[in-house]
């Protein structure tokens, strides 16, 4: 467990596997609640960032599920994103992410096509980042 919580939350190293993306950490180490980051992705005059705060920060402890809440902070990207890190059966880890976003100036009824498209991307960054020692 200790381990996928180290891999998943070195925020660096989503800027790695989501693509046009790169995050930096705007707050001294280690990471715990009030930590900042901001993760921008796109190219050129497209890009923009998407600023977030660690909002809770309860590392897996003795067998028990860590926690890491992740508020976002910007002028386009709006919501919330959680990790969830915890004994999984046959001794296995298992991780959950969820997430809600919301992009200003977006009509709600593209939020399906937002959140399927998000599901995929994130699920696959996950992913990678589990893979990655």
């Amino acid at each position: 467990m200790e381990e996928a919580w180290r891999r998943l939350t070195e925020w660096p190293r989503h800027g790695a596997v989501v693509p046009l993306t790169r995050v930096t950490v705007i707050t001294p180490a280690p990471t715990r609640e009030g930590t900042r980051f901001v993760a921008r992705s796109g190219l050129g005059p497209l890009a923009f960032n998407d600023p977030m705060e660690v909002t809770i920060w309860h590392p897996p402890l003795d067998g028990e599920p860590g926690l890491c809440r992740l508020e976002k902070r910007g002028r386009i990207v709006l919501g919330w994103a959680e990790i969830e890190v915890g004994p999984g059966p046959g001794g296995r880890t298992r991780v959950v992410w969820r997430e809600e976003l919301r992009i200003r100036f977006l009509p709600r009824l593209l939020d399906g096509v937002l959140e399927g498209t998000a599901r995929t991307v994130f699920g696959r960054a996950v992913n990678r980042l589990l893979r990655q020692a």
